[in-house]
């Protein structure tokens, strides 16, 4: 192999090394309007192995046969304008000190011009060549596509497409109705992004390709929804991080995702301002192996903390986020805890151990029909003695602070594990001292894929062939990434002072109905095929969610995805030692019995009937 590069290296020298002596006997010719005097050709003869001795190394010193031809760039170009200017200064200066009268000034001017247009013109030509010759043919052969787009991104596609025998494109859908009727890359741009249905009709295309990662997410999204919409299969091309350092291939265009028709903007941290709080200090996480523990841990292990302590009670589910670890986040020493958040005694081996300064308690039980009937006392234990404990070990062992991940389902809750998560909130307000750990809680809504979510489970009945299951058609849920989700819950706990309830912006509702929908088209299926059927609200279930009890009043914050709300005054004293009782109970309660309590503790509780 290296045998045959140095061959073709030494090819390409050996071409322009031809091409400077052409260019200087051409610069001769034209000079002497095609007809060279006696005298000066035997100079021009004479002053060639001057210019070969110059040019070679030169050329091969600045790079030019590191490339390859069959991928010549302007990257080429500049090497080619950098080397022939060099050379040609370097000639004239031994022409000038040699006294050679037989090299006129304008043939001096003439050859690096005409030098840069045969080498640079020749690896151009040969590209396009090659091109035409391994490609060509070959773009019929693919599968039709129509390519959403019309910017650099979408170009950078089109060159990639060319050269391979997956895809044709057939034409260009735009954002922007201006460039209709023009062309890129000799495909022309048929229409709007409103025009896909008519076109999908017009040209029997089945597949789309979405190239607009420098767009907003809503005007992604909304391309994406015309293209599901107009009964195409859609892809996308990659980040525009990737796009913009040219890592685009086809290999990596790839299905759209329902988190890709969520259009969620990126979240703006404060960088300098979490590395500072969160790095060089222990962070603690509770529930650190489920969705939103686990995704915590992995943002937090970005800012490098001295230590992470994952606190999990599932010993698999640890398990797995430790060897993640040692893969992703070998740098961050992490120590693995098996245990319950309810186990004041290990809760205070732990902190004495490690000393965290920062707390992030994830740890709950989150399902809603589950935690409703016989399993209502383990939610009161878990979400509200759990909280307790964790939040107690840190007022004993000088926490600075607690960050508390809560639910919107907190808010006017009617089922159990939405009253548990409202008291839990309640609990830390009432520790809440003077100088002591400052409780922070944070609220949000659904997040896409996270365990029991109804993503995975509409994904599995789609594989099965459906029917997809709804539980009414007109509920509405709002819905983020879990990622986004994870870190705007840590931008609020650096924001928190101490008793605040922060709750993020989750944008618009979305129907379940059309969420199912809307996965349908995107595996391929028509709703013909796979059924959206509606089997009834399930116990403790409500239509629609709310991030805010009545009483509560918001105030912005200086980030757009965060807003405040301060809580009610901390529960008396009385409210404090009644629920303490109730929580040292040992006997299980039945439902019913631990509702009724519920409902003395929460009054804003009104139990699904």
């Amino acid at each position: 192999m290296s045998s045959h590069v140095s061959f073709k290296r030494q090819l390409a020298l050996f071409h322009d090394l031809v091409a400077v002596v052409a260019c200087w006997l051409l610069a001769y010719w034209l000079r002497f309007n095609l007809d060279i005097p006696e005298n000066y050709l035997g100079g021009a003869a004479q002053t060639v192995p001057l210019i070969l001795a110059v040019y070679a190394p030169v050329f091969w010193f600045f790079g030019l046969y590191r490339g390859i031809w069959r991928y010549a760039s302007l990257m080429d170009l500049r090497r080619i304008v950098f080397s022939v200017a060099f050379s040609s200064l370097v000639v004239a200066a031994a022409v000038f000190m040699l006294a050679l009268p037989e090299v006129p000034r304008s043939v001096m001017l003439l050859h690096p011009v005409l030098l840069v247009m045969t080498m640079g013109g020749s690896r151009f030509v040969y590209r396009a060549w090659r091109d035409q010759l391994l490609y060509g043919r070959m773009v019929i052969e693919g599968e039709p596509v129509l390519v959403i787009g019309s910017s650099d991104a979408a170009d950078r596609l089109l060159r990639e497409i060319a050269h391979s025998r997956e895809w044709s494109v057939i034409g260009l859908v735009t954002e922007d109705r201006l460039r209709v009727g023009h062309e890129m890359r000799g495909v022309k741009i048929l229409g709007g992004i409103e025009d896909l249905g008519r076109l999908v009709e017009q040209l029997s295309v089945s597949k789309a390709i979405v190239a607009m990662p420098e767009a907003g997410q809503k005007q992604r999204r909304m391309a994406m929804e015309a293209a599901v919409q107009a009964g195409l299969s859609v892809l996308t091309v990659p980040s525009l991080e990737d796009m913009l350092s040219g890592k685009v291939a086809v290999s990596q265009i790839r299905q759209v995702q329902l988190e890709d028709l969520l259009g969620r903007e990126k979240v703006q941290l404060d960088d300098t301002g979490l590395r500072s709080w969160l790095g060089e200090h222990v962070v603690l996480v509770t529930g650190a192996g489920g969705s939103i523990g686990s995704e915590l841990a992995r943002q937090i292990a970005q800012f490098r903390p001295r230590l992470l302590v994952l606190f999990e009670i599932s010993e698999f589910a640890l398990y797995l986020l430790e060897q993640e670890f040692q893969e992703q986040f070998s740098a961050v020493p992490i120590v693995c805890v098996v245990g319950d958040v309810k186990d004041a005694a290990l809760l205070d081996k732990v902190f004495s151990t490690h000393k965290p300064s920062v707390i992030f308690h994830a740890a709950a039980y989150k399902h809603v029909p589950l935690m409703e009937g016989d399993n209502a006392w383990q939610a009161v234990r878990n979400n509200v003695a759990g909280s307790r404990s964790v939040a107690e070990a840190a007022l004993r062992h000088g926490v600075e602070k607690m960050v508390l991940v809560s639910t919107d389902k907190a808010v006017n809750p009617t089922n159990v594990m939405g009253a548990t998560k409202r008291l839990a909130e309640r609990v830390l307000c009432g520790l809440q001292r003077e100088g002591g750990t400052r409780f922070v809680t944070v609220r949000f809504g659904n997040v896409l894929g996270s365990n029991g979510s109804v993503i995975p489970k509409f994904r599995e009945q789609i594989a099965r062939g459906g029917p997809v299951t709804v539980t009414h058609p007109d509920i509405i849920r709002y819905f983020m990434l879990i990622p986004e989700a994870a870190q705007l819950v840590l931008q609020a706990g650096l924001m928190g002072q101490g008793g605040e309830i922060f709750v993020l912006e989750m944008g618009e509702p979305i129907r379940i109905a059309d969420l199912a929908r809307d996965m349908i088209r995107l595996s391929g299926f028509s709703e013909d095929e796979i059924k959206v059927i509606y089997t009834g609200l399930r116990p403790g279930e409500k239509l629609y969610e709310e991030l805010l009890t009545d009483a509560e009043q918001t105030m912005p914050t200086p980030h757009p995805k965060l807003r405040v709300a301060r809580a009610e005054e901390a529960p008396a004293a009385e409210w404090q030692q009644e629920l303490a009782a109730w929580l040292a109970e040992t006997q299980p309660a039945d439902p019913a019995t631990v509702k009724t309590k519920l409902r003395r503790l929460v009054p804003e509780y009104t139990p699904h009937i």
